[in-house]
């Protein structure tokens, strides 16, 4: 099986002429302060190769939310998401968007996440600036905050869309490394993850550092599926800084946008602490069966099992590496967790979460055990 080259899907056209690049050095592993507009203003002309974007979902919340127990919800109630009028809006949205597409290069890609409130207006003015969309995500909530007033339908999923910089522009996806991560079936467009919750959601004084902190494994399949190893990303509205510690993981150079002090120095700290996987673990690649219910890549992309993780059959006769798309390498051959199995035993089939084990504080077990845990959070 052959180690993942990466698919460049290609338009009938080369895209437009490279806009000029000007001799100013990207601020990598940096996160500019001030508004995100002006601080995309000092980034040259075709240099980023992904911008993913958390903006503003402009709520319009009316008043507190609260549990029927009395207790406070932390909602966004913060400044930065207040906007007088639709109108102020999406102008704020088109002055950012007008740069995420100067600063992309001609094979880059835009994500933008968004509710109801925002992402159709993020949408049609993404549109009417020349971005293509490649794929509306539906960003299905395992664990979604319950509606407390059971006044309307329980709001269980978010939308990410995927552009290009135009309808016939070049970009980049690994199909093979999607298909992979969910154990050899082809990834859909509605992705089912939990909630950021537990030990990866960054609290103070008991209280959440911010609202709206995406999970990483949000963030891990939107730059496996999009980025290649050394490439750029750049995230306006930067926050906590999923995207530069998920970045730094998966060896991509990162840039930070973030007007709040709070938030900045959060994110520095959670990133100085992130330590990127080593090459071997990177190295991503395809094989070709049906997934059971729950894909050994959602242990990967959720770390309950980690890339890079040693894993074998209970007699140790086989040692095999895991990858960051949820692919085994024993030595040079590669697969699935079902098909590697299968072709070290010279076997007919195998049961990859049975036959391979690893190691847990001392303690052996079958990765079916990180399955089961895997299960127990996403019910939570």
């Amino acid at each position: 099986m052959a180690v993942l080259e990466t698919t460049k899907t290609r338009a009938t056209k080369a895209a437009k002429t490279k806009p000029k690049q000007l001799s100013v050095e990207l601020p990598l592993g940096q996160i500019l302060d001030g508004d995100c507009i002006e601080a995309m203003r000092s980034i040259p002309s075709a240099s980023i190769d992904l911008v993913f974007a958390d903006p503003p979902y402009n709520l319009q919340l009316g008043g507190d939310l609260n549990r029927p127990d009395g207790s406070h919800v932390d909602a966004v109630t913060d400044d930065w998401d207040k906007f007088d009028t639709f109108s102020a809006y999406d102008t704020f949205t088109r002055d950012w968007l007008i740069e995420a597409k100067r600063i992309l290069k001609p094979d880059g890609a835009l994500w933008v996440i968004g509710s109801y409130h925002n992402i159709y207006r993020v949408g049609a003015i993404l549109q009417d600036l020349g971005f293509w969309i490649l794929n509306d995500i539906v960003w299905r909530k395992s664990n979604p905050m319950p509606n407390f007033r059971g006044t309307r339908f329980t709001n269980a999923h978010e939308t990410l869309l995927w552009c290009s910089q135009g309808e016939k522009a070049k970009y980049h996806f690994n199909y093979r490394a999607m298909k992979t991560l969910n154990d050899e079936l082809q990834m859909r467009s509605d992705w089912v993850l939990p909630i950021c919750n537990g030990a990866e959601r960054l609290k103070e004084g008991g209280h959440k550092v911010h609202p709206t902190q995406k999970p990483e494994a949000l963030l891990y399949r939107v730059l496996l599926s999009t980025t290649e190893r050394g490439d750029v990303v750049l995230d306006p509205f930067f926050g906590t800084g999923t995207t530069g510690a998920v970045a730094k993981r998966l060896g991509r150079s990162w840039i930070g946008c973030e007007r709040e002090n709070v938030y900045r120095d959060a994110a520095l700290k959670r990133i100085e602490k992130e330590l990127p996987l080593d090459e071997s673990a990177l190295t991503t690649m395809q094989a070709g069966r049906s997934a059971p219910k729950v894909a050994f890549g959602a242990l990967v992309e959720n770390g309950f099992i980690k890339p890079g993780t040693e894993v074998f059959d209970k007699k140790r006769r086989w040692v095999a590496t895991v990858r960051a798309d949820g692919s085994l390498a024993h030595g040079k051959q590669t697969g699935s967790i079902h098909g590697l199995g299968k072709e070290l035993q010279g076997a007919p089939s195998c049961n990859g979460w049975t036959f391979w084990h690893y190691e847990v504080d001392g303690d052996v077990k079958p990765i079916d055990a990180a399955r089961q845990l895997y299960l127990l959070a996403v019910e939570d």
